[in-house]
């Protein structure tokens, strides 16, 4: 994989933890998960700023999900299943660094790994209907 994916897997890992269980102190919890990972911290600088600005923007993320997810009740979405959307969506709306185009891939990609066949269609789903508000290039950085 590369790195940037192991970055987002890694970010996707850590937001399933802090869903079930949000720690008082996220920094310290950052660093004590990424020191547990079999690349030296600094390798997960990606994910660390993922899982910050991600957590930042939470209230902001969810709204967008229930927005999307018509005839879904939010508290029965899979967890591993919010986690990639929560990261797909703030990436989308915060990281202009990256194309939506990507981010939406990166999704499926993660869902194909994490969760089960069906779920790569949902978060698709949501994740095209979203695209659509978007104020910028779907393919470019900017």
């Amino acid at each position: 994989m590369s790195r940037r994916r192991d970055n987002r897997v890694a970010a996707v890992q850590f937001l399933y933890m802090w869903e079930a269980n949000p720690p008082a102190d996220l920094a310290a919890e950052l660093c004590r998960f990424f020191s547990e990972q079999e690349q030296p911290r600094e390798y997960y600088s990606f994910a660390e700023e993922l899982v910050n600005g991600t957590v930042e923007h939470i209230d902001e993320v969810d709204e967008h999900i229930r927005k999307y997810a018509k005839n879904w009740d939010f508290k029965r979405i899979a967890r591993v299943d919010l986690a990639i959307l929560r990261l797909a969506i703030y990436e989308m709306l915060h990281r202009r660094d990256i194309p939506p185009v990507v981010s939406i891939n990166e999704a499926i990609d993660l869902s194909k790994s994490f969760s089960i066949p069906d779920a790569k269609r949902f978060i698709n789903g949501i994740l095209d209907q979203f695209k659509l508000t978007l104020d910028r290039p779907l393919r470019d950085a900017e």
